[in-house]
């Protein structure tokens, strides 16, 4: 079944020393885009968390926000004295430049990055947390693709189930389409009170029989309609195939406009198109 583009995920989970929470949005796009947000003390989990998202997500723009919290009780604030005393020095030292004393307070001091120091957590558990976190915010964000994919299916098939329809239409109708152009070719000529041997009127209706034979392009849509319904059962990204089709069934509708020869066989092309568009737009969303 198709997976959509579309979903939002959030997972928290508790680990010993606080918990880690990923927030997930996914939204359609031609490829896989991911964005990260997160502390500084995970950005060497970075390359990691990408590599992961390629392996399991094919398309979509994804925007991840990873976050932990350290349990209060244990909770522990340093602070790196000598980072702050290499600040001092190179604020008075810029004081001196400017010929201005360095106001310098301790709240100041305590806001530069890198002075204060939570509890001080092993980097390695903090990256295995971001992982296992991370995973499973995609189990859930698959799952949500997943479900809204398969609804997008329902109403792409019903589209389907509606071409099927209207070239059941023209196949129908397309005998009667051919006697009445008969019947008003033969009318025109005696309206005209010219002669026309029967068979320079067989050749006449061959003409208009061939202009107006659209079997060809009523085969083709049955063959895509089915290569679709066939694809909507991969479990595959199927996004891009399903695109390419919706640009021949197009192709198929303006042809068969193109050869019609009465009213019947123009609103049928027309509501064509319009159930294709319909089908388009819903496909943007597939993975």
């Amino acid at each position: 079944m198709p997976r959509s583009m579309t979903a939002f995920a959030r997972k928290t989970i508790t680990f010993d020393w606080g918990s880690m929470t990923c927030e997930l949005r996914s939204v359609n796009h031609r490829f896989l885009e991911t964005g990260f947000r997160l502390p500084e003390t995970l950005r060497d989990v970075e390359m990691k968390l990408r590599d992961i998202a390629r392996k399991r997500l094919a398309r979509g723009k994804v925007d991840c926000v990873l976050q932990f919290n350290l349990s209060s009780a244990d909770t522990e604030v340093n602070a790196d004295l000598q980072l702050a005393k290499h600040y001092i020095q190179i604020a008075e030292r810029i004081a001196e430049q400017i010929k201005q004393p360095a106001a310098i307070s301790a709240l100041d001091i305590m806001r530069w990055p890198g002075v204060l120091k939570e509890q001080d957590i092993a980097s390695d558990q903090l990256h295995a947390a971001a992982i296992e976190t991370f995973n499973a915010a995609v189990d859930d964000l698959l799952q949500g693709r997943q479900r809204e994919g398969e609804k997008l299916a329902e109403m792409i098939n019903q589209r389907l189930d509606g071409i099927d329809q209207q070239t059941e239409i023209v196949r129908r109708h397309l005998p009667d389409i051919l006697a009445h152009q008969r019947t008003r070719l033969i009318e025109k000529v005696a309206n005209m009170e010219v002669q026309l041997d029967q068979e320079r009127l067989e050749q006449e209706m061959v003409i208009i029989a061939n202009r107006a034979d659209v079997d060809e392009e009523l085969d083709r849509l049955d063959a895509h309609i089915s290569e679709i319904r066939q694809i909507l059962k991969s479990q595959d990204s199927i996004g891009r195939r399903l695109d390419f089709l919706m640009q021949e069934l197009n192709r198929e509708a303006n042809t068969l406009a193109s050869k019609s020869i009465a009213g019947v066989t123009t609103q049928v092309s027309v509501e064509l198109k319009v159930l294709i568009e319909q089908m388009r737009e819903q496909i943007q969303n597939i993975e």
